[in-house]
């Protein structure tokens, strides 16, 4: 089970998710989130972190060329594609990417095939803490979807057996909004390796 720490806001917190264990940071490029980072300073916590962790930038109402500035701007490896858009500008982008489905029906989770990330629907874009319903994944491939929303250390119990790629939290693991909780980083990435 991947694990993804979002809304790392400082250098100190994301050197504590990598030596805690967590496969991939998550930066917020989202002016009205309270977790928000520019470009230029995740670079600057990106050249000083150890190798071998993914590097992901959440863009929100972007266009392509906004996106690939962005990716080249900010030294992440990823652009997870946090709002609505088709298969067709996924495809038309330069750069790695990750579609993010927020989803308020079972029908949403197919909206996109091989990987993605499934988050609870919010008017906000991520961090909401709000939970999706895991009957919507009961008998379904599970292996290629990364699961957010209204995750904690207390409940990941309950996507044993689901077989996800990952999951993907951000307000289950604050202390405040864009300061992380050192000891529930450390339980959740304990508990996901469980699963």
């Amino acid at each position: 089970m991947r694990v993804k720490i979002c809304g790392i806001t400082n250098y100190d917190d994301a050197m504590y998710a990598c030596e805690a264990g967590a496969d991939a940071l998550g930066f917020v490029f989202y002016e009205k989130s309270p977790r928000y980072i520019e470009y230029s300073a995740t670079a600057r916590i990106i050249e000083k972190l150890p190798p071998f962790i993914t590097k992901v930038g959440l863009f929100v109402e972007a266009s392509k060329e906004q996106i690939e500035a962005g990716v080249k701007e900010s030294l992440i490896d990823i652009a997870q594609i946090h709002f609505d858009v088709e298969q067709s500008f996924i495809d038309s982008l330069e750069v790695k990417s990750l579609p993010v489905i927020r989803a308020t029906s079972q029908e949403d989770i197919f909206r996109f095939e091989g990987y993605r990330l499934v988050d609870a629907y919010s008017e906000a874009y991520g961090g909401s803490g709000k939970r999706l319903n895991l009957e919507w994944f009961r008998g379904v491939d599970c292996s290629q979807i990364v699961i957010a929303g209204g995750l904690t250390p207390d409940n990941l119990e309950s996507l044993k057996g689901f077989g996800f790629y990952g999951v993907d939290v951000s307000s289950g693991v604050e202390a405040s909004k864009g300061k992380k909780d050192y000891k529930k980083v450390k339980e959740f990435i304990k508990n996901a390796s469980a699963l």
